[in-house]
């Protein structure tokens, strides 16, 4: 069985510890290997949509470089920005900040996957919390 990928322009796709960057046009590849595993990851540092989502992708390129110094700052950086905006997930930040300072970067992963989860949860509840109600005035009348 073999695996089929398309890449959008600016994707990237991890193989192993080797990351590849799509140019500016559309791509696909066919592998003739049968994968263990395989995961497109499209992330960007910079400009991805969540502040947790760019959380993982920096703690991901410390896993895949085996450099936490080279990321230390920007790493940083956006967990401030998280913690100012969403105090709530402080608590999975500090496992984050634990796994990293025990070397353990692929728990660091799985539990940079659940600040994702948890912020979506986050954007869920405030968004059925913002959603306009009819209200009927208080003296009846329909005007």
């Amino acid at each position: 069985m073999s695996l089929k990928v398309e890449l959008k322009p600016g994707e990237k796709l991890i193989i192993g510890s080797c990351v590849i960057t799509n140019s500016d046009q559309r791509a696909a590849f066919t592998s003739t290997a049968r994968p263990r595993s395989c995961a497109k990851r499209h992330s960007h540092l910079r400009d991805g949509q969540q502040p947790a989502k760019r959380i993982y992708f920096a703690v991901q390129l410390m896993y895949l470089d085996d450099n936490i110094e080279g990321m230390r700052s920007d790493y940083f950086s956006l967990v401030n920005d998280i913690v100012q905006a969403a105090p709530s997930c402080i608590g999975i930040i500090d496992q984050i900040n634990n796994e990293i300072i025990n070397g353990d970067l692929y728990k660091a992963l799985r539990a940079a996957k659940r600040l994702i989860q948890s912020n979506r949860n986050l954007r869920k509840c405030s968004s059925r919390r913002r959603r306009p109600t009819s209200r009927r005035p208080a003296n009846g009348d329909s005007t």
